[in-house]
C-alpha cells in the first residue's frame, strides 16, 4: 500500500536528502584530489551500494530489485557514470557552489528533453523560461581572462545533460519497474562500468581515505532513501523546489572546507537560474490544475 501523504515530513526527508546529497558531494571533491575521476566515480557507486542493499532487504525485499527493463537500466547506469565522471572532473578545480549552480540547469533540461523524448507539451511561457535559465548557465559560464569558457563549467553542463536524459529514463522505468530496483541497478552498472574503464590508471587505495569513502557511500545511501520517501509522501511539484537548498549547504561546505565563497557572477548567474527553475515548477502546477478542463487550449 501506497503510504498516506504527509507534506510536512515530505519537506523534512526532502531537506534531509539534499543535505546529505551534499555532503557527499563534499566527500567526492575530496576524493578528487587523490584519485583519477573514473575511479572516485566508481567509488560513488560501488560505497553507497551496500548501505543501500541493506536498506531494500529490510523493506521490500530481495524480489523488488528484479529488472523489468533490462535496456534502459543498462542507458541509466551508462548516463550516471558519465554524470557522477564530468562532476566529479569539474570539482577537481571548481568550488561546490558553482558546480550546483550550474547543475541546477537540469531540471530546465528535463522540461526540454520531454517534449521529443516523452511527446510532453511545453508551453510559450516554460520555453521562455527554460531560455532564461540558461542565459544564467552563460552569466556564470562567463569568458575567463584569456575569453575561454571555463572548460570544467562546460564538463558540470554535460552532467548535467546526462542527468536530465537519465530522469526522462525514469519516468519510463517507473512504469514497469520498482524504485529498489532503479536505484541498485543505477549504483551496480555505474560501479562496474566506471571501474572497467578506471582500471589503467587505478590508484591504489588510502586506508586514511577509508572513513571518507565510507562516509560518502553512507551519506549517498541515505540521500537516496530520504529522496525516495519524500517523493512518497508529497507531490513532486510541492517538494522539487527545496532541491535549490543543496546552495546553501555546499556554500557552507566550500567556506568550512576550502576557505571559499561563491563570486558575484555565480551568485548572479544562481540568481537567474533558480528562479526560472521556480517558474517552470509554478507553470507546471498551474497546467496541472488547468489539464481536466482544458480540451482546446495547446
Amino acid at each position: 500500500m501506497s503510504p498516506t501523504k504527509s507534506p510536512a515530513r515530505a519537506i523534512v526527508w526532502m531537506l534531509a536528502a539534499v543535505a546529505f546529497f551534499s555532503l557527499m558531494d563534499a566527500g567526492m571533491k575530496m576524493l578528487s584530489a587523490s584519485y583519477p575521476t573514473l575511479q572516485v566515480t566508481m567509488l560513488r557507486g560501488a560505497a553507497s551500494l551496500p548501505f543501500v542493499l541493506v536498506w531494500v532487504l529490510a523493506t521490500a525485499g530481495p524480489r523488488s530489485i528484479i529488472p523489468v527493463r533490462w535496456g534502459l537500466h543498462l542507458l541509466r547506469g551508462v548516463l550516471g557514470m558519465v554524470m557522477i565522471g564530468c562532476f566529479v572532473y569539474a570539482l577537481r578545480t571548481l568550488p561546490l557552489s558553482t558546480a550546483y549552480t550550474i547543475y541546477f540547469v537540469a531540471p530546465l533540461l528535463v522540461a526540454a528533453l520531454s517534449v521529443p523524448l516523452l511527446g510532453e507539451h511545453v508551453g510559450p511561457r516554460r520555453w521562455v523560461a527554460i531560455g532564461i535559465g540558461l542565459i544564467g548557465v552563460l552569466v556564470v559560464l562567463r569568458p575567463g581572462v584569456d575569453g575561454i569558457i571555463s572548460f570544467p563549467g562546460l564538463m558540470v553542463l554535460l552532467a548535467a545533460t546526462a542527468y536530465a536524459i537519465a530522469a526522462v529514463t525514469v519516468s519510463l522505468l517507473t512504469r514497469t519497474d520498482t524504485p529498489q530496483s532503479m536505484v541498485v541497478w543505477f549504483l551496480l552498472i555505474m560501479a562496474i562500468g566506471a571501474g572497467v574503464l578506471a582500471w589503467p590508471e587505478w590508484q591504489p587505495l588510502q586506508w586514511r581515505h577509508a572513513a571518507l569513502i565510507a562516509g560518502m557511500g553512507l551519506a549517498g545511501a541515505l540521500g537516496q532513501i530520504a529522496l525516495t520517501r519524500a517523493f512518497q509522501l508529497g507531490q513532486a511539484s510541492m517538494i522539487a523546489p527545496l532541491e535549490y537548498t543543496g546552495l546553501v549547504w555546499v556554500i557552507g561546505w566550500d567556506l568550512l572546507l576550502w576557505d571559499k565563497l561563491p563570486d558575484r557572477w555565480t551568485w548572479a548567474g544562481a540568481a537567474i537560474i533558480v528562479a526560472s527553475g521556480l517558474y517552470l515548477l509554478h507553470r507546471e502546477r498551474v497546467q496541472q490544475a488547468r489539464r481536466p478542463d482544458q480540451v482546446d487550449h495547446p
